[in-house]
């Protein structure tokens, strides 16, 4: 069915996680032949910035650089610097995982919006998109995006009001949205990605994470962005292909990606 449609892209997936482990040959063939043609992959640390480089090199997956606020106790001013320098040697599509997290406890608020800032000045300087981490700290994100204007990005798992979910757009933005649509009981996202304009969404899966509702019991994979074009396509009621090929597009424009080149899935890692 997904053969004759345009091709989607998971603009967000931890290929490099220890759950894919030995198996991401087998994982990105099956996104391949759900009609997922891309799978960008950001990096959260700095001890990740090799696996995921390899595995643009691999699979020929677009490729984010950034140091996640998670991890924030892990980050040093050695890893800002080393991040500088890869972003000017290896040019990847995005700086990314960045943003903050005033959710999960015991990261420390003022640390983080310092290296939120620190890598909005990077991006500035490489001419580079974001890739977003924001969860309840849309506003104070949004506060630092206007006062380091990026070229754009993707706010990830948008879970803001339209009110933000403007403010985003407004500054050059799209929105991914992925597993927490398939959730019958999520009903303020399924109306978000029902009405949002449709040229600021892109789809995405953050596997092997962000489990979808139907595959709870198993780490998310790629393949999913196909089942989510198909919600999204329901909840808006238009095409699928509609959904494909705008989506993808808006992917395309905001990380700036070309086509997709063949890989040899068998090739060892």
């Amino acid at each position: 069915m997904l053969c004759s449609m345009p091709e989607l892209i998971d603009t967000h997936c931890h290929l490099d996680a220890a759950e894919f482990d030995g198996t991401q040959g087998a994982v990105v063939g099956r996104a391949r032949a759900a009609g997922v043609a891309q799978i960008v992959v950001p990096a959260v640390a700095a001890d990740n910035f090799d696996a995921v480089l390899a595995l643009r090199s691999r699979y020929g997956c677009p490729v984010a650089l950034g140091l996640h606020p998670i991890y924030l106790n892990q980050h040093t001013a050695a890893h800002l610097a080393l991040l500088d320098n890869l972003l000017e040697a290896e040019r990847p599509v995005a700086v990314g995982e960045i943003g903050l997290d005033f959710w999960q406890e015991g990261l420390d608020p003022a640390q983080q919006e310092a290296l939120l800032a620190a890598q909005l000045k990077l991006a500035r300087r490489h001419d580079l998109p974001v890739l977003l981490h924001v969860r309840r700290a849309q506003d104070r994100v949004l506060k630092y995006l206007r006062q380091y204007p990026v070229p754009g990005g993707i706010a990830h798992a948008f879970n803001g009001s339209v009110q933000q979910a403007e403010a985003f757009i407004a500054l050059g933005f799209c929105l991914g949205f992925g597993g927490a649509m398939s959730y019958s009981g999520s009903t303020r996202i399924r109306q978000l990605a029902a009405t949002l304009p449709l040229d600021a969404l892109v789809l995405e899966t953050d596997a092997p994470d962000m489990r979808p509702e139907w595959a709870q019991g198993v780490p998310n994979e790629p393949a999913n962005v196909a089942h989510y074009a198909t919600l999204l396509a329901s909840l808006r009621g238009v095409p699928l292909d509609t959904i494909a090929e705008i989506t993808s597009q808006n992917a395309k424009r905001v990380l700036r990606l070309s086509a997709a080149a063949p890989v040899d899935l068998g090739k060892p890692v």
